[in-house]
């Protein structure tokens, strides 16, 4: 440690702000803080403990000045409803970006940008002074004429941003309030925007990035999506990222190249050193003269916090080329996060930081191991003399050595990612090594021929030109090759968020074994740790996989049900939007990769509208159907479509592990598909379960005519039948089930499918707990042992037994 000092001063101040989730006033926390740097100062024998508690209290400090509310004008003190509509007057932060959907082969756009609020206005009352800032969307393009600078009065909703409907989904409140933004604000049209006051010209970067656009399409037949993407790799166009286009190469491990971070960064930093070294600037001058060129290719791109840690993380390095000290990258490496996490405590519990971090530092520390492995891969004959080699085995050697050298890196820094990699996109990518191999190389050279053109587009054109057709080849070279990567059998798999502890026990075994540090002095100590925690892990694990999960996920008007397990089943899915957003980012999460069993209990679109998609991206190896047919269209287009592969024998007494089907009636089924829903009773664990789906009123008294003593259960879940159709759970059915638990899946849209205060009120009286999801958004419930829990996202917990529950 005495040779790195900032490893423990990083980790003390990282403990400060780790510290400061428990709620502490400001005035005390900086007491504190100051009278242990005066203690420190003043006692010295005890000033090493203090200023250790001194870094610990600066930087639970500098994170609470950076979430609390200081300001009484803080728009979290004048908006406390959930949602309002208003007009908010303000300083755009960022010029409005546009993001392209598509949705059946037509794109839509949107618009967003950050809006830094100095008035606002409910409707029919005065201007009120308000101080934060929002993140506005517009579900139009927005014209050039806005840019950042400008005074805007805008009218829409503001709401609190909201958190994920299920577990495992983007949590997007968090990703907000990481960045100190606590409300959304949502406009319908372009007209709802008003400009008060406007600089003379939009700021550089703006005016730098549409040069750069048009320069780089010069000579270019079409604006496709191999130049969208260029935009977006060399400029940091954003609007070229659709979810479409990004699969593949997430699934690829390649999306890293259209990050403006440390990748991007070094490449450019690599070619302008390469550039200063020709001129023979010295080498303790070289970053300094390349420093002014990142700074300023990060303003051009609208300083994106990956790039501002890159250029940090840069900048300590070449300071000590500068000041001639002797380079170590991990007390470098430590440096640079602490700057950052100076600047921006937030940092710390962003995606990007942590990749960056844990990433670069396992690649230091298990490169010596890889740098072992390439000698041995590239080892020659010792007793021959390289005078005898011929000089064209000596060139194949080097570019051999560059391909290992590439492919080892790569493996290192996949080593370093897998844990984040599935804890933020659910992702465990073996094909991430050789398809960097590729891609890199290619993003090397798309970036040389892309600042190629830019620097002779103005006087040299046709050169530009030349070099624009040059770089969109590569970069369709790498989107073929990330596609047919992400295609290969065994590219990808989608896998369930590991735990802190998993995390921890991967980087322990990972980096203690690659980098020798577990066969040094106290081997045998270090190996028990490390053989003490895999048994915990176990123990963890076995726990984990003896408890059964059902989980049950709003679908704005539908819902569906997925029970977790080494047979998963999934419980009708929604309709194309909901799959989309919700269905299938859940099972993703979840880490499915096919589904086991897919049961669709009736025909409505909220309920089986995406089936095909749910065919589509996890290919169930059972499907069953209700026999009855429905008149939905959708429907029956999907079970004609796919007639050899659905089963329909969802009859009356089916047994089909966990589950039994008491419903629909055998004989001549109701003209209405609310009527008709199948009924599912499951047996998860000893804890009963039971799923109505929308059952209508007739189809209630249709139930309980045929199976009126089978239905009793600890749990059910019901829907809001459609309109007309009566209210669910009346109470014969209710008393015949008798459940401990009562959940209704309704949603806030369609207002048909949410919940009223007759239905509450009468539900209240039942005497059991009941819980709404418009509310609650998804429910999960565990059951082990005759012991169930349910966890609803917004926090209600109620257990119990067979024999009832308690909050």
């Amino acid at each position: 440690m005495r040779q790195r000092p900032l490893i423990p001063v990083a980790l003390f101040y990282v403990a400060g702000i780790l510290l400061a989730a428990m709620p502490i006033s400001l005035a005390p926390l900086f007491g504190l803080t100051f009278a242990a740097v005066l203690m420190a100062l003043l006692w010295e024998k005890a000033r090493r403990w203090l200023l250790c508690a001194s870094l610990i209290l600066a930087g639970w400090s500098n994170m609470a000045i950076h979430t609390a509310v200081i300001s009484p004008i803080d728009l979290r003190n004048e908006f406390m409803r959930p949602e309002e509509i208003v007009t908010l007057r303000g300083m755009l932060a960022e010029t409005p970006y546009h993001r392209v959907h598509e949705i059946k082969n037509i794109e839509t756009w949107s618009s967003m940008a950050r809006l830094q609020v100095s008035h606002a206005q409910r409707k029919g009352e005065d201007w009120i002074p308000a101080v934060g800032e929002v993140i506005s969307s517009t579900k139009e393009f927005l014209p050039t004429n806005f840019f950042a600078g400008q005074t805007v009065e805008v009218s829409g909703v503001l709401r609190q941003a909201r958190g994920p409907v299920a577990e495992g989904l983007f949590d997007y409140r968090n990703f907000l309030r990481r960045q100190e933004i606590y409300y959304q604000f949502e406009i319908k049209k372009v007209s709802d925007w008003q400009i008060v006051a406007s600089p003379s010209r939009p700021p550089l970067a703006d005016r730098f990035c549409a040069w750069a656009r048009k320069s780089l399409a010069l000579g270019l037949p079409d604006e496709d999506e191999s130049l969208r993407l260029e935009w977006a790799m060399s400029l940091g166009w954003k609007a070229a990222l659709t979810d479409e286009v990004e699969a593949p190469f997430m699934k690829s491990a390649t999306f890293h190249i259209f990050a403006v971070d440390g990748l991007r960064v070094a490449i450019i930093g690599a070619i302008l050193l390469g550039l200063v070294s020709l001129l023979g600037v010295p080498r303790e001058w070289r970053g300094l003269a390349v420093m002014p060129f990142l700074l300023f290719y990060a303003a051009m791109t609208g300083w994106p916090a990956s790039a501002i840690r890159a250029i940090v993380m840069i900048a300590v390095i070449f300071g000590g080329w500068a000041l001639a000290r002797p380079s170590d990258f991990i007390n470098s490496l430590f440096a640079a996060a602490l700057i950052i996490l100076l600047w921006q405590p937030n940092q710390l519990f962003q995606a990007g930081f942590q990749l960056s971090f844990c990433v670069v530092l396992s690649i230091i520390l298990i490169s010596p191991f890889f740098k072992r492995v390439g000698e041995w891969i590239l080892r020659t004959d010792p007793l021959r003399p390289e005078s005898l080699q011929p000089w064209w085995e000596k060139i194949l050697r080097g570019g051999l050595r560059g391909v290992v050298d590439l492919f080892l890196a790569s493996l290192a820094a996949w080593l370093g990612s897998i844990p984040l990699v599935a804890l933020y996109f659910h992702l465990f990518t073996p094909v991430s090594g050789p398809a960097n191999l590729i891609a890199v190389p290619l993003c090397m050279l798309v970036l040389i021929c892309n600042m190629t053109s830019l620097l002779f587009v103005s006087w040299l054109p046709w050169l530009a030109i030349i070099f624009n057709h040059a770089g969109w080849f590569f970069m369709e070279c790498i989107r073929a090759t990330s596609n047919w990567s992400a295609n290969l059998p065994g590219a990808f798999f989608y896998v369930a968020m590991p735990g802190l502890f998993t995390i921890a026990l991967y980087y322990f075994i990972l980096i203690g074994a690659l980098s020798g540090w577990f066969f040094r002095e106290r081997w045998k100590w270090k190996v028990s740790v490390a053989g003490l925690m895999i048994f915990v892990w176990c123990g963890m694990l076995v726990k984990e996989n003896a408890t059964a999960r059902v989980t049950v996920l709003p679908l704005n008007g539908g819902h569906a049900v997925y029970l977790a397990g080494w047979d998963d089943w999934l419980i009708d899915c929604g309709n194309e939007p909901s799959v989309d957003a919700v269905t299938t980012p859940f099972l993703e999460a979840q880490g499915v990769n096919r589904l086991a069993h897919f049961i669709i209990t009736h025909g409505e679109i909220g309920y089986s509208g995406g089936a095909k998609d749910v065919l589509k991206e996890f290919r169930p190896r059972d499907i069953r159907i209700s026999p009855i047919r429905f008149r939905s269209p959708e429907y029956r287009e999907f079970t004609e479509q796919h007639s050899s592969m659905l089963d329909a024998s969802l009859r009356p007494n089916l047994h089909i592990h966990p589950w039994t089907v008491p419903y629909p009636p055998p004989d001549t089924p109701f003209p209405k598909a609310d009527d008709n829903c199948v009924v599912l009773l499951g047996n998860i664990q000893g804890t009963r379960l039971l799923l109505l789906s929308d059952l209508s009123h007739t189809g209630q008294n249709a139930l309980l005519n045929s199976a009126r003593e089978k239905l009793r259960a600890d749990i059910v879940v019901a829907a809001l039948p459609g309109e007309g159709e009566g209210e669910p759970l009346g109470d014969a059915l209710l008393d015949a089930i008798h459940p401990a638990v009562i959940i209704i899946a309704d949603s806030i849209q369609p207002a048909i499918k949410r919940a009223g205060e007759k239905l509450k009120v009468r539900l209240a009286t039942r005497g059991a707990p009941v819980i709404y999801m418009s509310a609650s958004d998804a429910v999960t419930v565990s059951s082990s042992f005759g012991h169930w829990r349910i966890t609803a996202m917004d926090g209600q917990i109620i257990s119990g037994t067979n024999n009832g529950a308690s909050r």
